[in-house]
């Protein structure tokens, strides 16, 4: 019996374009390497043959492209993964010669050497409570660049407020009863707060879209379960159940920490171990949730009003571990402190624990 062949097919993937690359194991040369229209049927027709001749693994680089490709060439059967910018390395390769052909033979020769393993895949609902989630994530970086630059004009106008506590009634108060000399300038300090205001509702619109895909019939149990955590609400939660998706993919506690980039990176040599700061590799999204998370860990230990309303109709085990969490978390950054810890360090090592906690509850929940 003729033992059927591997072919390792690497694809370039632009706008317009595929550069598409086949290798074998016994060849060092690629035995096709040809250009493709962004058309997935066509790659489809190309990649067919292949198919037909033995096992097929397919690969590209994750980028804005996304996921379309790979699920479309899934359905026809196609082991097809995504391959994050970080795990390509380019070995022996002149870095100021750069083409699609070449990164299309690197990506197939590593899917050779079995070193293409492949982002998780979010499902398309995933990937849409993603897109929501990154949707607000813009509108607040567009409102505090639009509120520094109001803030920059009352500055040139020599217009002091008395503290740095911006943004509060106080402050807002203050701002409505301003006068201007000239009316041009009156009218671009109303465009502004104008501007503001409407990006205040803008992101109170999408809160309420968040909070309704957190409490859907998919996510309401895994939502409920989160939200009894000290410092998770909608936003936190469903960030986590669509980007992490199954959280049984991470074998332990610590290999979800490195995930989330929240592991001290590591300089060691013989006998010599040296720390230093966290990695923040992987997802760099939910470390920043975490991180704000874990201030909340800073205050006193009871259990506040708004908790006790989150954790409503929550079991009592979910509960039991979260409160854990907060007395295990609270202790931990006041040691890190007596210890001589700067307070980010300390909240940093708060998150990474807090990870390890959500973690362990979703297990807990599977």
């Amino acid at each position: 019996m003729r033992t059927r062949k591997s072919y390792y097919i690497g694809l370039d993937v632009h706008k317009d374009s595929i550069w598409m690359a086949v290798m074998v194991d016994e060849k060092d040369s690629p035995v096709e390497s040809k250009q493709l229209p962004n058309n997935y049927l066509k790659v489809v027709k190309a990649m067919a043959p292949y198919q037909e001749k033995g096992k097929v693994q397919v690969a590209y680089e994750a980028g804005c492209i996304g996921y379309g490709l790979q699920r479309h060439l899934s359905e026809f059967g196609f082991d097809c993964r995504v391959i994050p910018p970080t795990k390509i390395v380019r070995p022996g390769m002149d870095k100021r010669i750069k083409t699609d052909k070449r990164d299309a033979v690197l990506i197939a020769n590593m899917l050779k050497r079995r070193e293409g393993e492949s982002i998780n895949i979010p499902t398309r609902t995933d990937e849409a409570g993603r897109d929501l989630l990154r949707c607000r994530s813009d509108f607040i970086d567009d409102q505090k660049r639009a509120k520094q630059r109001l803030l920059n004009f009352l500055l040139r106008h020599d217009k002091k407020y008395e503290t740095n506590r911006y943004w509060t009634m106080k402050h807002r108060k203050w701002m409505a009863d301003l006068k201007f000399d000239l009316a041009v300038d009156k009218m671009t300090f109303e465009y502004y707060l104008n501007y503001i205001e409407n990006m205040e509702e803008r992101i109170a619109r999408v809160d309420e879209q968040i909070r309704k895909e957190a409490e859907n019939e998919l996510n309401a149990e895994k939502t409920r379960i989160l939200r009894a955590f000290r410092g998770i609400d909608y936003i936190t939660a469903l960030s986590f159940i669509c980007e992490i998706g199954d959280f049984r993919r991470f074998s332990t506690a610590e290999s979800f920490m490195s995930y989330l980039g929240l592991v001290p990176s590591e300089y060691s040599s013989g006998k010599k171990i040296q720390r230093g700061p966290i990695t923040k590799m992987g997802n760099s999204h939910l470390r920043k949730l975490l991180i704000e998370s874990a201030w909340h860990y800073t205050r006193p230990i009871k259990e506040s009003k708004r908790l006790a309303a989150r954790r409503v109709g929550t079991a009592e085990q979910f509960i039991t571990y979260a409160d854990k969490a907060i007395s295990r978390l609270h202790r931990k950054y006041y040691k890190m402190l007596s210890r001589g810890k700067i307070q980010n360090v300390a909240i940093t090592g708060v998150a990474r624990e807090l990870a390890g906690f959500i973690w362990g509850v979703m297990n807990m929940a599977a």
